[in-house]
């Protein structure tokens, strides 16, 4: 049986053309009739958002919670937000926050050159693998932009390694986010989805440890058991609501320094994976600042949409697990994001 390691933790997506078969106008929101439908129901509408919301959840085949929240006013919602989900790439969020807070306290330099080394290169997607190495250094910099910006594996690796997994779940605790676990690596995560032992892979190369697995055959529902296994594992995890409030400290200036906050936004704002996702659905001229995770059955994105016309910002997670369709999941993501766009663009004041 052979294995296609790029789908292993591809965040790397291109934009499929998605067609918005189902545009609701949020007739609750506009002024002029918002008496009208207070009038017909007893609930409010970020209420009847939530509704909408979990219709969206509850139609998709696998497991998924949501967290919404507008900065300016407050007004938040969540379906299953307090639920635990495989982070996917997303924890590569965590990370960045702790890198740079070491950065703030002297402990790194975001010029800091790393050599890489054959035993560098992970399994999983990213660009890093295509170098010969040794030959090739990067700078700290550079190494958080291929994490974030392409969900380079072999890069974040490099970074969680320097940074060290224990200072993530410490800085956590410390800027008082809860719900969010990190505990290992991209490469170890992903053997464990396999339900491969990674003392198996000790001293082999990226090549190697590709052909072994590309070798192995798997007895009938091997695979599948150590996929359940994977999404019920506590390790790497995290809330909808922890990941909104991670977010939205970063972009308000609290999960760092106000300027290296500042910094990570603009990393986020440069995401080029997941196009079909929060992007999906909404207009091309809108930014987005997010991290997409994507593992077996687990498809999420996280991030802030920047409303125009001055009407603030909605911070946004959605994460899943067991779902039976990436290309479903994706959907349920975007219809999700252009409700909540619709919502407050409509309702927002400026």
């Amino acid at each position: 049986m052979s294995y296609d390691l790029t789908v292993f933790w591809s965040c790397s997506e291109r934009r499929d053309s998605l067609k918005i078969t189902k545009f609701i106008v949020w007739t609750l929101a506009l002024p002029c009739l918002c008496s009208i439908a207070v009038a017909q129901t007893s609930t409010t509408p970020i209420e009847r958002l939530r509704d909408a919301i979990q219709q969206v959840v509850d139609g998709v085949e696998g497991e998924m919670g949501v967290a919404v929240k507008h900065l300016e006013t407050g007004q938040s919602l969540e379906v299953n937000g307090n639920e635990a989900y495989p982070m996917a790439s997303t924890f590569k969020v965590p990370i960045l926050v702790e890198l740079f807070n070491q950065v703030d306290q002297g402990k790194l330099s975001l010029d800091e050159m790393v050599s890489l080394e054959n035993s560098d290169i992970h399994l999983g997607s990213g660009q890093l693998r295509k170098f010969a190495v040794p030959g090739v250094s990067l700078s700290m910099e550079n190494l958080a932009l291929l994490m974030m910006r392409i969900s380079d594996n072999s890069a974040t690796d490099m970074v969680l390694e320097r940074v060290g997994i224990e200072n993530v779940n410490r800085r956590l605790a410390e800027i008082g986010v809860d719900g969010i676990s990190v505990n290992r690596s991209c490469h170890k995560l992903i053997l464990d989805w396999l339900g491969f032992n990674i003392d198996k892979t000790r001293g082999m190369s990226y090549q190697e440890i590709e052909q072994m697995l590309n070798d192995y055959e798997p007895r009938p529902g091997e695979m599948e058991e150590a996929a359940e296994n994977f999404a019920k594992d506590p390790q790497d995890t995290a809330t909808p609501v922890g990941m909104n409030h991670l977010l939205e400290m970063i972009f308000k200036g609290g999960a760092a320094s106000p300027s290296s906050c500042q910094k990570m936004m603009d990393i986020l704002l440069k995401c080029e994976t997941g196009s079909n996702r929060i992007r999906g659905m909404l207009p091309s001229s809108v930014d987005v600042a997010h991290k997409t995770g994507t593992i077996g059955g687990t498809v999420n994105n996280v991030g802030v949409i920047y409303l125009p016309h001055k009407r603030g910002h909605v911070v946004i997670s959605i994460l899943s697990k067991n779902m039976e369709d990436r290309e479903e999941a994706e959907r349920a993501i975007a219809e999700v994001s252009r409700y909540a766009y619709d919502y407050f663009l409509f309702t927002a004041p400026e």
